[in-house]
């Protein structure tokens, strides 16, 4: 039986080598647990600072959110208050322009009543057709009606104009309030939400720009462009209703006087038309007495010279007769001229009475004649004075 070969052992350190390397691996030991404890300390405080950076930049996000909640809530009642004081302003731009409007159709029938007073006056007939006051005053009248009518559609226009510019900024502050109101809700949502918030996510590419974004300060100056233009919109409605209320009362004042003066021209006339009437109808009465004297008178001459011969009494009949002929028809014809030839030829001898006789038949016609010129203008003045009336 072969025994079996004994193995060499390796190579063998010595008892200060083994204490060498114990040392060694303990300090190593210490060295990495030294670092391991600075690493997790700086991990711990690093940490901590994340979280309370963390903390604190939230904290800040939502002072950020509530300051611009409380400025959005601030533009939105700014916006709010503007909105309702332009539709205030609108209604009573709108009431004036109404008031313009009746003013406008009150001038309709003054201008009518001037217009025909004036064609009225244009039937006068004769005499009676002068240009006095009362034409001028009518016709001033009607030019100044006509003018009132022009300033008062003027004024209509210009207010349709200023409500359409209110209506337009109307329209913008609606739409900025609007964008106000759902970025409020927007931000106030935000607000709202917390770390435990179950609608909170991860989102692709959250820090992006997005298309149309405006700057803090083109924000403000646009909200304050919006406000400052609606302030100056109604300053110059505010002035248009001013000047429109103005200017109808000063319109109506000039009407007004133009009217008491119209008044009192026609009144000064009428009186002064019935003054003539009055004259005209003495003078009528006067001369009719005249002539009924004069007939008398002529009734006795003629009796005197019927009685002298037949042929003489046949002769005057005749006249007398002819005499008694109505209007136009009272002329001097061949058959008078025959007639006074053969009274002259009948009586030589009664040449003077004859002459009498002709001058008392031609102050007798020109009575008639005087008489119907009377009675035809005292026609005249009856008519145009009721007419006008």
């Amino acid at each position: 039986m072969k025994s079996s070969s004994f193995s060499k052992p390796g190579l063998c350190h010595n008892v200060p080598e083994w204490n060498r390397n114990n040392q060694q691996l303990s300090t190593t030991a210490q060295h990495e647990q030294q670092v391991s404890t600075t690493v997790r300390q700086e991990g711990k405080c690093q940490r901590n600072k994340i979280e309370c950076q963390t903390t604190f930049d939230e904290s800040c996000t939502s002072g950020r959110l509530r300051e611009r909640v409380w400025d959005l809530a601030r533009w939105k009642e700014v916006l709010e208050s503007c909105a309702q004081k332009v539709d205030e302003e609108m209604q009573a731009l709108t009431l004036s322009k109404e008031q313009s409007e009746h003013a406008l159709a009150a001038t309709v029938t003054p201008l009518e009543v001037s217009t025909e007073c004036l064609t009225l006056r244009d039937g006068r007939r004769g005499m009676e057709r002068v240009v006095d006051p009362v034409d001028e005053e009518l016709r001033k009248e009607v030019v100044l009606i006509e003018r009132v009518q022009g300033v008062l559609q003027q004024h209509i226009d210009k207010a349709l104009e200023q409500l359409g510019v209110l209506q337009e900024i109307r329209h913008q502050l609606t739409s900025d309030l609007q964008n106000k109101m759902e970025a409020l809700d927007i931000d106030m949502t935000c607000l709202s939400l917390t770390t435990l918030s179950p609608t909170i996510s991860l989102k692709p590419n959250p820090t992006r720009i997005p298309s149309g974004s405006s700057t803090p300060q083109e924000w403000l100056e646009f909200s304050h462009s919006n406000v400052s233009c609606a302030h100056n919109a109604m300053q110059k409605s505010q002035q248009l209703r001013e000047e429109t209320s103005l200017s109808r009362a000063q319109l109506q004042n000039e009407m007004e006087a133009q009217c008491r003066a119209t008044e009192f021209t026609l009144r000064k006339r009428n009186h002064d038309e019935k003054q003539a009437r009055d004259e005209l109808q003495w003078q009528i009465k006067t001369t009719e007495d005249e002539m009924s004297e004069m007939e008398a008178h002529i009734l006795g001459l003629e009796a005197d010279l019927q009685a002298k011969t037949f042929p003489l009494m046949l002769a005057h009949t005749r006249l007398e007769k002819r005499t008694a002929r109505p209007g136009m028809d009272l002329c001097r014809d061949e058959v008078q001229r025959g007639l006074v030839d053969e009274v002259q030829q009948l009586e030589a001898s009664i040449l003077v009475l004859k002459k009498k006789l002709s001058e008392w038949q031609v102050r007798r016609k020109q009575g008639l004649s005087y008489s119907s010129k009377c009675q035809y203008t005292h026609r005249l003045l009856l008519t145009c004075h009721y007419g006008e009336n």
